[in-house]
């Protein structure tokens, strides 16, 4: 172990920012443990996983390989906003349904792995629901449709 000794203000000052580097990654923020949520798209039921706070948000499904077939990422917004996803770091192709405040299915887009295009709610949403590519044509699922079940935003 080395010990540096600094006599001066500056001096101190560089010492703590370079010992703040050397351990702030060790101790960065990680997003909390998402919740769980069960919705209902009519007789289809979903494992969603809730992010709510900026940090889930941001982190979203980014390098998940896979998922299970009726599992997905419901992210939960304070209040109604113009909403687009996009793709970055996520290898996973997903299809995203932008959700209303009464529940309903706005508008639903394919977004590509690691893309850096944005995919947008045709108007202010309150949920982007994100499943497996293709998930909500499969069973049928377009705008209009309601969504059971989804987690209140925190205020």
């Amino acid at each position: 172990m080395m010990t540096i000794c600094f006599h001066n203000r500056v001096g101190r000052l560089i010492a703590q920012a370079m010992l703040s580097c050397a351990i702030l990654p060790a101790f960065a923020e990680t997003p909390a443990q998402s919740d769980i949520v069960a919705l209902t798209a009519g007789m289809y039921v979903i494992q969603a996983e809730v992010a709510s706070s900026p940090a889930q948000r941001a982190q979203g499904l980014m390098h998940r390989e896979k998922m299970a077939p009726n599992n997905g990422m419901v992210f939960v917004f304070n209040q109604p906003a113009e909403v687009c996803m996009w793709m970055k770091n996520t290898p996973l192709p997903l299809s995203v349904a932008f959700i209303d405040d009464q529940s309903k299915v706005v508008n639903i887009e394919d977004m590509q792995p690691l893309s850096l295009e944005s995919h947008c709610a045709k108007s202010q949403v309150r949920y982007a629901l994100e499943m497996n590519l293709g998930w909500f044509k499969q069973k049928n699922i377009k705008p209009g449709f309601l969504i059971k079940g989804l987690p209140s935003a925190a205020k």
